[in-house]
């Protein structure tokens, strides 16, 4: 007989939220900090970016790994031995007197990341029977949008307000109660392989890595550098192999089959088109409130909140709606709302422009962002059997850190191209011309979502959806 605690769905839900909240905050807290690390750290602009991309870069090349690691040694184990990886990085994270220090401390945070946000989806599911699932992962996904508002401008108040090395201390704490929580009240499951695929986790990394990085070193040395290229394809490469090692695996970490269900590939598509735009625009709005504008950290972070506070409103209620009009709708003008959104603000975005004038914007391109959030990881996680809930949402995540990779290294460069920091005027040039290709992106993302089925049926057998 297990030795498990029986389910508590309203602490599953509430712990494996902190978890998404902690994880999602530390992708963007340090976006209203960056002007404060530049000075403190003497960082250049590729430094500032890695104080980004190196968490998104960890977070997104094992997510998949985070997830089988949690379906072969139980979730709730994992859950707890990545909330402590993570509050370690935080704490090595605030211990940093360099940026160099600071990006491999973000990197082993990263990694706790990794293993922390897939199990959350993971978790839920195992907790909530499936017509209630969806206004669970409503919620999740509002409290995730939550910790996306909170990271700007809590990083602006504890930047301003103390400094910014308590953006991390303050992860220490919070992590260790989850971690204590949910060792004694999280029932623990597992996932249906009876072993590790270890020939496909390395693959599946590794290409994650190379894919990953060729966009993060992008604008240091140029997209066409051999650098950037040899990783492009490197990464191809091991994908490839990936894929051909997962058709044939005995216990294959991703079934292959599940992409030929619609709901399943187009609602990652709609995450990696939504995520490019959303965190390349997030690097660039908390930049122009303070260098652009003229605003302090903390002032960025409140004026900001508007766009970013969205989700938490949007996103219970559009979580709860799709159990019963389908996620197409959400996800469909969710992109269509963020592209506008991001439109607007670059048409109206100019030097000694007024707040108020930017606030419309902001608000119709969180509300956007918001109608995405749970609809996309209802849409993938409805589209498999429960017990591989898992790495549904290790995929998704996956694609969705990528996304961001690619976002703030393609922003950063459209940026390069039209703007500088000299002058708040150069910089603003630069920002009008990576926020419509911002907005190109989400725009672009709608293609996918056209595609995705109006309603999704119940996913079939586990054993009729993988491919040999």
């Amino acid at each position: 007989m297990s030795s498990s605690p029986p389910v508590r769905t309203g602490w599953t839900l509430l712990l494996a939220s902190i978890g998404a909240f902690v994880t999602s905050l530390d992708v963007v807290v340090v976006s209203t900090a960056l002007p404060t690390l530049r000075a403190d750290l003497h960082a250049s602009l590729p430094g500032l970016e890695w104080t980004i991309n190196a968490y998104n870069l960890a977070f997104a090349s094992l997510m998949l790994t985070g997830a089988a690691l949690g379906d072969r040694f139980g979730r709730r184990r994992m859950y707890v031995v990545g909330l402590g990886v993570f509050a370690a990085g935080s704490a090595a994270c605030a211990l940093s007197t360099s940026v160099g220090t600071l990006i491999a401390a973000r990197i082993f945070q990263g990694a706790g990341a990794a293993v922390v946000l897939p199990l959350t989806l993971a978790l839920i599911s195992d907790a909530f029977p499936v017509e209630k699932r969806g206004a669970a992962i409503g919620i999740w996904g509002g409290i995730t949008g939550l910790g996306v508002a909170a990271g700007p401008i809590v990083g602006g108040a504890i930047t301003e307000g103390v400094s910014w090395q308590w953006i991390f201390w303050i992860n220490v704490p919070v992590g260790i109660v989850a971690l204590v929580l949910s060792r004694l009240l999280l029932r623990e499951s597992h996932g249906p392989r009876p072993q590790l695929d270890l020939a496909g986790l390395f693959l599946g990394a590794f290409a994650l890595l190379a894919l990953t990085w060729a966009p993060a070193r992008a604008p240091s040395v140029g997209w066409g550098s051999s650098e950037v290229v040899g990783a492009a394809l490197i990464g191809v490469v091991a994908m490839v192999a990936f894929l051909m090692w997962e058709r044939r695996a005995p216990y294959p970490m991703l079934p292959l089959g599940y992409f030929r269900r619609r709901a399943f590939s187009t609602a990652n598509a709609v995450v990696f088109f939504q995520q490019v735009s959303l965190i390349g625009s997030l690097f660039m709005i908390a930049q122009l409130f303070q260098t652009g504008l003229g605003y302090g950290p903390l002032s960025a972070g409140l004026r900001i909140l508007v766009w970013t506070a969205m989700p938490m409103l949007v996103a219970p209620i559009a979580g709860a709606l799709a159990d019963r009009v389908g996620n197409r709708p959400f996800m469909l003008f969710g992109l269509l709302l963020q592209g506008a959104g991001l439109i607007w603000l670059a048409a109206v975005t100019e030097e000694g422009v007024g707040y108020g004038s930017l606030v419309f914007p902001l608000i119709v391109a969180g509300t956007g962002t918001a109608m995405c959030f749970p609809t996309v990881a209802n849409a993938v996680v409805g589209a498999v059997p429960i017990e591989d809930s898992g790495v549904a949402a290790g995929t998704n995540n996956a694609l969705r850190e990528v996304g961001g990779v690619f976002g703030v290294a393609i922003l950063a460069a459209v940026f390069s191209a039209n703007g500088d920091y000299t002058s708040p005027a150069h910089f603003i040039s630069g920002f009008k011309a990576a926020e419509v290709v911002a907005a190109a992106v989400a725009l672009a993302g709608t293609v996918a979502a056209v595609l995705a089925p109006a309603k999704q049926k119940a996913p079939a057998a586990r054993e009729e959806l993988v491919l040999r």
